[in-house]
């Protein structure tokens, strides 16, 4: 239970500090759009640090093919409501600070890699 936390968590601390960065390697540009792009990389992220983990943690499996599958899908649903304005304002009024655009792509992929692990 322990090594799957703490790949939970190092997958959420790397996803947030590098999926920034890597975006902006990209010479692509989709404008408002843009979240979605971030989106794919987190989910590559998320995965690829699942498979490390797999092999650096003790009882940890690697994902499968049907795990990137789920964190590309929940992905890409987090990064889609962002685009829909009524969920923000419940968001920022129920947690008094608001989330931040990007923590939505985000915690689609480490929910993904979670049910489909």
């Amino acid at each position: 239970m322990l090594p799957r936390i703490v790949l939970t968590l190092a997958q959420l601390g790397i996803g947030w500090a590098y999926a920034g960065p890597v975006r902006g390697l990209l010479p692509i540009s989709l404008g408002p759009l843009d979240i979605f792009l971030l989106a794919v990389i987190m989910a590559v992220l998320v995965w690829l640090l699942g498979h490390l983990g797999g092999l650096v943690l003790r009882d940890t499996p690697t994902p499968s093919a049907a795990t990137l599958t789920a964190c590309f899908v929940l992905a890409v649903a987090g990064a889609a409501l962002t685009l829909i304005p009524q969920v923000q304002h419940t968001l920022s009024a129920l947690l008094k600070g608001g989330v931040p655009t990007r923590a939505y792509p985000l915690v689609g992929a480490v929910i993904g890699y979670l049910v489909r692990r």
